[in-house]
């Protein structure tokens, strides 16, 4: 299919839509069908028609319950709770994200701390997603966690809240990409001393000479996981399914061959190892060694608000993001921690830790179970599934950032805010992958300062979740009851439990990792979030009410997920700059 630089949707579409919306008279049905016929159907021609009568009815719902939220259907909407599942499920990454944090677990607190931290992380990063769930039914955009987080203020705050957290999201999300790819590069070059390679210089990131390996193939990886997200819709469909596929072998792979493979090699660890022995690799007091456990743990469960970033994609969106997001949550919980016992009984002990030399630990652990084919076959198989997994964060970052743009905020909003014929956000992809390649640049000068840099990637997400938590407590405890997935008289303790959890792995987040504090051991995350935060302040104070969310604008989509309905003017569909990409 051929794809033009703008959207040929909004150029039929919006007159049909608005218009009949102002018309005096008109009827919440006729705008359905109107809907219907000048929109939905312009951009999914290749339907099946024997799904048309069964999708039609979720199909009209999608549509009022955006446009009463103020915006009008630009993206596809072909995905159904299969795609909404995977797109948090596989950026989750459990299998990938246990492996790449485990070693951080093991120095703090130790094997104790890890699943003991575990199961208090999965209890209250379910009640997390229970709590976005919640307002995720109410608004299902494609900025999900921005526009949640300013409604949860309330009108009168909403639009001071929604430009820091659009600053702090965007940050993170588009970070990950990033920092992702480095974390593929370091699995895939790990297999160089698996193989016997001697690297000129060594294999450290003092050698300029590996840095720039470690560059090369990490802005390829990037590239690789750009082109995937140019696919149609429904050809991308299948790299979901393909993804949670072969997450799934390694999960299998991982509790049946790594098992088996350390039987006749090293041996398990006894069960007071795996479960009861502590240790204090960060020089913290023992109280404070603990709760940085929590990096471990809770970096393997954020960012599960990935479903809402789709929702606009997604048919039923007010049910299926809602799920997705709480489903997807329950089963990275559930699968994680099962892989972190396994691990816990397989890897060996911690002085063996220390003497693997290698910039991904577990390929060297892979290679003493199961020899070098079984490691080199382990690695590539998380290889392929760390790209992939960055190709669906990209997926969630790309419609955040077109969803700012289509509000008309960021430099070339009109441009971002393209979508192709098929309802793609494109150039907001390639705006990923200009941020992401810009940023992996930083590990040529100087690697501390790209895991500097990144390292601030889980923390504004984190804190979104705490800020919406607080802000539903405080500020807007009765509001959203469009919802279809209420909490209920649970609602004020799951509030109150997310904030209070979130804010402890906030200030586990924030905390230097090594003590006593150094200037090489200072941790800039905090720092770097801190001068998000200013930047999203001063965003606020430097742009006109007028361009950005007004109060009326913001009481407008407050009232829609209320439930209230009416027929204002859309609150953002049409922006000053035309991000809504009518040429």
């Amino acid at each position: 299919m051929t794809e033009s630089s703008g959207s040929s949707i909004s150029d039929t579409r919006a007159p049909l839509l608005y218009n009949r919306t102002t018309c005096p008279g008109g009827t919440t049905q006729t705008l359905a069908q109107t809907t219907m016929a000048g929109s939905i159907f312009k951009h999914n021609a290749d339907r099946d028609p024997d799904h048309e009568a069964d999708n039609s009815s979720a199909t009209d719902s999608d549509e009022l319950q955006l446009q009463q939220l103020g915006y009008k259907q630009q993206l596809h909407r072909s995905w159904h709770l299969i795609e909404s599942f995977a797109a948090s499920f596989c950026a989750l990454n459990f299998i990938g994200g246990v492996r790449s944090f485990f070693f951080i677990g093991i120095l703090a607190g130790g094997p104790l701390a890890i699943w003991t931290n575990y199961l208090i992380t999965i209890v209250f990063m379910w009640i997390t997603a229970a709590v976005l769930a919640e307002i995720c039914s109410a608004l299902p955009l494609s900025g999900s966690i921005y526009i949640w987080a300013a409604e949860a203020a309330g009108p009168k705050y909403a639009r001071f809240v929604a430009f820091i957290v659009a600053w702090w999201t965007t940050t993170a999300w588009m970070t990950f990409a990033a920092s992702n790819c480095q974390t593929t590069a370091n699995y895939l070059l790990s297999l160089l001393p698996v193989w016997g390679y001697d690297f000129p210089g060594g294999i450290s990131t003092d050698n300029v000479k590996w840095r720039a390996l470690v560059w090369a193939v990490s802005e390829g990886l990037l590239l690789l996981a750009i082109i995937l997200n140019y696919l149609p819709p429904r050809v991308y469909s299948a790299v979901f399914k393909f993804s949670m596929g072969l997450m799934i072998l390694d999960f299998l792979l991982c509790i049946i061959w790594l098992p088996i493979g350390v039987s006749k090699t090293y041996g398990f660890r006894s069960a007071h190892d795996a479960f009861m022995t502590t240790y204090n690799g960060t020089g913290a007091p023992p109280a404070w060694n603990w709760i940085l456990g929590f990096l471990f743990t809770a970096g393997t469960l954020t960012g599960f608000d990935a479903s809402g970033h789709i929702a606009e994609e997604t048919k039923n969106a007010s049910v299926v993001a809602a799920r997705g997001i709480f489903s997807s949550a329950i089963a990275t919980g559930t699968f994680g921690f099962i892989t972190t016992i396994v691990f816990l009984f397989c890897t060996p002990d911690i002085e063996t830790w220390f003497s693997l030399s290698a910039p991904q630990p577990f390929v060297l652990i892979y290679s003493m179970a199961l020899g070098r084919g079984g490691a080199t076959f382990m690695t590539l198989l998380a290889v392929v599934g760390l790209i992939l997994n960055t190709s669906i964060a990209v997926v969630a970052a790309s419609r955040l950032i077109f969803a700012i743009a289509r509000d008309g905020v960021l430099p070339l909003s009109g441009w971002i805010g393209q979508v192709t014929p098929d309802g793609r956000p494109r150039n907001a992809v390639t705006v990923m992958y200009i941020f992401g390649a810009a940023i992996l640049c930083v590990i040529l000068p100087s690697s501390v300062a790209f895991t500097s840099l990144v390292s601030a990637a889980g923390i504004p997400t984190i804190a979104a979740y705490g800020l919406i938590a607080l802000l539903r407590l405080t500020m807007t405890p009765n509001g959203f009851k469009g919802t279809k997935f209420p909490l209920g008289k649970f609602a004020r303790p799951a509030y109150f439990a997310a904030f209070v959890f979130n804010g402890i792995v906030f200030a586990s987040y924030v905390s230097p990792f090594s003590f006593p504090v150094t200037a090489e051991s200072f941790n800039f995350a905090g720092v770097i979030l801190g001068s998000v935060t200013i930047f999203g302040i001063i965003s606020w104070y430097l742009t006109p009410e007028e361009k950005w969310l007004r109060t009326s604008q913001a009481k407008q989509v407050y009232d829609g997920a209320d439930g209230v309905t009416g027929r204002a003017p859309p609150a953002y569909a049409e922006s000053p700059s035309g991000a809504q990409g009518s040429q």
